[in-house]
């Protein structure tokens, strides 16, 4: 099978990036897989941040862009057995044998009228990256899509854990995703940080693990100035291997994307799935997470880990597994038991599944 893959935030090197390019890595195993996009080096920064092989994906002019006139962009899809489109709320017109649409996110706000349902009637099968994902996707287009989890392998190193509370996500002044500033929430993260060791909390590091565009460097600086008298540190744009050392070393993993938001009517700027939870997890690192979005189908609270609602919780909860040695140990050996439900072969054996359709 010829199968073409589009996903157009393939240049913000995020979570969805590394769903669309293992799926397109794991295809290209057995298939001929054409990625959609113009500048090369953005799958080369994928391919480096995720430590994905790229070597039997081939790209091609990215045919969904604005500058494609709609006929072209008809008649290039026809020689296509699939597509495998990542939507950001658009449903597109294509002559492909078989059109499958992947969600990454709630789409509350997306209005389906007469001619999105006639795209929609075309299209072979719907997958979204989670069950909350899922709940939102079905109740705006009228339809039942398959629940496909991301892919994450675990590759823990072997080093001595060390005191550290560990958060890896991507610094946005504004998320290109949901438009929301500070949607992983770091400063809120660092505040809690800081008022535990304002309240006596010693000998343990709050480690920041972001990506940073060139455009909101100047906002990071500005918070990295507000830790400095702190024991924080930031590390910046590191590749997956160097993730995962600090994945290994760190005893609990925070995560507060959605904290004081009204999801009920922005559910998009909750936590969609929440890839680092589960490589934090791979790695026994104790997770600590607010209870919203995908966060929920990770962990059961008080099993892997556990989920919090206020901030005084985020913090009497990691305190608990600051003092309790046997419960934190406890609690790393169940965490890592359950990552391994989320690995790449079981993505593998559902992708391959899925395109059979």
């Amino acid at each position: 099978m010829t199968i073409g893959i589009y996903d157009p935030y393939l240049d913000d090197v995020g979570g969805g990036e590394k769903y669309m390019m293992t799926l397109a890595n794991v295809l290209s195993k057995e298939h001929s897989v054409e990625v959609f996009w113009d500048k090369k080096e953005d799958l080369e920064s994928v391919s480096k941040r995720f430590s994905l092989d790229f070597s039997n994906v081939k790209l091609v002019p990215n045919i969904f862009s604005s500058n494609t006139p709609f006929l072209k962009r008809l008649l290039t899809t026809k020689k296509y057995d699939a597509i495998v489109y990542l939507s950001d709320g658009s449903i597109p017109t294509v002559l492909a044998k078989k059109l499958f649409i992947h969600f990454q996110q709630p789409l509350p706000y997306v209005r389906v009228d007469g001619k999105t349902k006639l795209k929609l009637a075309r299209v072979t099968k719907f997958f979204c990256n989670s069950a909350f994902t899922k709940s939102y996707i079905d109740k705006t287009y009228g339809l039942e899509s398959d629940v496909i989890y991301p892919p994450v392998d675990t590759h823990a190193k072997k080093v001595r854990k060390e005191n550290i509370i560990l958060t890896v996500g991507r610094f946005r002044v504004r998320d290109v995703l949901t438009g929301n500033s500070d949607f992983k929430k770091q400063s809120i993260l660092i505040d809690a940080f800081k008022d535990m060791v304002n309240k006596g909390l010693k000998n343990w590091r709050f480690v920041l693990a972001v990506s940073v565009r060139e455009a909101d460097e100047k906002a990071f600086e500005k918070l990295k100035e507000e830790t400095s008298s702190f024991p924080i540190e930031f590390l910046v744009n590191k590749t997956n291997e160097q993730l995962w050392q600090i994945y290994s070393k760190a005893k609990i993993y925070w995560h507060g994307a959605g904290f004081g938001e009204d999801l009920e009517k922005y559910p998009q700027y909750a936590e969609h799935f929440g890839i680092s939870t589960v490589e934090a997890m791979g790695a026994g690192a104790v997770p600590v997470v607010i209870n919203a979005g995908g966060q929920k189908e990770i962990v059961a609270d008080g099993k892997e880990g556990f989920l919090w609602n206020r901030l005084d919780e985020l913090k009497e909860k990691t305190e608990l597994l600051i003092t309790d040695a046997k419960l934190l140990d406890h609690l790393s050996k169940m965490a890592a038991n359950k990552a391994k439900t989320f690995g790449k072969d079981r993505f593998t054996k559902e992708i391959y599944e899925l395109v059979k359709v």
